[in-house]
């Protein structure tokens, strides 16, 4: 006779559990796509009850690494639960590629560098052919110990969903998943230099009596480009190797970037 598993767990303190009582879980634009795309092909009654689980904190522990993320959920039985959320890998041809295109793009560079995570960057892994987030039940690997066959169960559910909050709170760990870790990256782009044009940059075309009066190509252009992004405060700090130098244990980049942000508040704006 097969095993049916009680529907109320085992209630625990200390798990993790998600910050969000009610609706979608996930605030940034980067795990709210995770989610919205988690929910457009995994079963909706499996991925409610994992929602459930989460906010009641059974999750247990989560550890994110290269193509693997492992996490222990409390079900009804006394032992918890292993569960692994595996993707496919990466080949090293690949993430040069994508890392040779996000540091020729200065934007993405410098928003990478400032510890942001802007939005194009999903197109720059889909040009290589790469999805950043799993986009199918195939690209989705899920394990776990439970004797439940359902795909996704509710204890695997539950640790996608509280990786959705980890993404928020750091999202590098969507990269670290995908086989970069931030540290990694951020060493790449800094050592490699930017290669996108100068956006003051005009064509040169020459003044002849076919264009005298019409307006110079290269002029109506700068007119019409868009502004330059805003430089974030501590940019500097980022594009820089960081001296191993430590005050009171903390590092030289730690301390001086709350005095970026604050300069640049003072000022009205970003640094120059």
């Amino acid at each position: 006779m097969p095993f049916f598993e009680p529907s109320k767990p085992i209630r625990v303190e200390g798990g993790i559990k998600a910050r969000t009582k009610r609706g979608s879980i996930g605030e940034e634009w980067w795990s709210r796509r995770f989610i919205d795309l988690l929910e457009s092909f995994a079963d909706k009654g499996r991925l409610q009850r994992g929602r459930t689980y989460a906010r009641q904190g059974q999750v247990l522990d989560l550890e994110v690494r290269p193509y693997e993320v492992t996490a222990k959920v409390q079900g009804s039985r006394a032992k918890a639960y292993k569960v692994t959320l595996g993707i496919d890998v990466i080949n090293e041809s690949d993430w040069e590629d994508i890392e040779d295109a996000l540091a020729s793009r200065a934007v993405f560079r410098a928003r990478l560098l400032a510890g942001e995570m802007p939005p194009e960057i999903e197109e720059v892994f889909t040009e290589f052919g790469v999805p950043l987030f799993p986009e199918s039940a195939r690209d989705l690997h899920l394990m776990c110990s439970c004797p439940d066959w359902g795909d996704p169960c509710k204890h695997a559910a539950a640790a996608l969903y509280v990786l959705a909050e980890a993404f928020d709170d750091d999202p590098f760990l969507i990269l670290a998943w995908n086989g970069r870790t931030k540290d990694q990256l951020l060493t790449t782009l800094r050592r490699q230099p930017a290669t996108a044009p100068d956006p003051l940059a005009v064509e040169d075309v020459p003044l002849t009596a076919e264009h005298f009066w019409t307006p110079v190509t290269g002029l109506a252009r700068l007119r019409e480009r868009p502004p330059v992004p805003a430089v974030p405060p501590g940019l500097l700090l980022q594009l820089v190797e960081p001296p191993k130098i430590k005050i009171r244990r903390r590092g030289l980049v730690d301390i001086l970037g709350p005095a970026f942000e604050a300069l640049a508040q003072h000022s009205g704006g970003p640094e120059e």
